[in-house]
């Protein structure tokens, strides 16, 4: 029984600390973390957030690179809602392993491979490849979903 509950904090935890890392990224490229320049502002507006985009792909064509910029942003918007309410888990976690494994993949090709060790960009993604591998996700829209579904096939 301890063992189900800690599964259950540790899913809980990592879905929130994911989701919410997702969406403080996306806050600071729309400057909600203040003006660039300011301590603990790594872009704070989205132009540098395209230029640091530019700087990780710099194998991606100039062209492509506002694209780019503009996919991730959507992507960790999707990812960061998805995981925090719980809906489609597996998928939001899956694909967000995916997305910081790439990720951390150009910061050591563009940067060394400090920059995301330091950052625990890896950790990140292999915490959502374990988060995809969990067996149910508790306090989830997906949990209450299946709920709701067994509830009715009992009755």
């Amino acid at each position: 029984m301890a063992t189900n509950r800690m599964g259950a904090i540790s899913s809980l935890f990592l879905r929130v600390a994911l989701g919410v890392s997702f969406l403080s990224a996306v806050a600071d490229r729309f400057g909600f973390w203040g003006p660039h320049g300011q301590k603990n502002v790594a872009w704070g507006d989205f132009s540098h957030f395209v230029a640091y985009t530019a700087k990780l792909n710099w194998f991606v064509p100039p062209s492509l690179i506002p694209a780019l910029a503009w996919t991730s942003t959507v992507a960790e918007i999707a990812f960061g809602l998805g995981l925090l309410v719980g809906i489609f888990t597996r998928a939001a976690s899956l694909l967000s392993g995916i997305l910081l494994l790439l990720f951390a993949l150009s910061m050591t090709f563009a940067l060394g491979v400090k920059s995301p060790l330091d950052l625990s960009v890896f950790s990140a993604s292999a915490g959502a490849f374990l988060l995809a591998a969990h067996a149910d996700y508790p306090f989830s829209l997906d949990a209450w979903w299946q709920h709701r579904r067994e509830s009715r096939k009992s009755r």
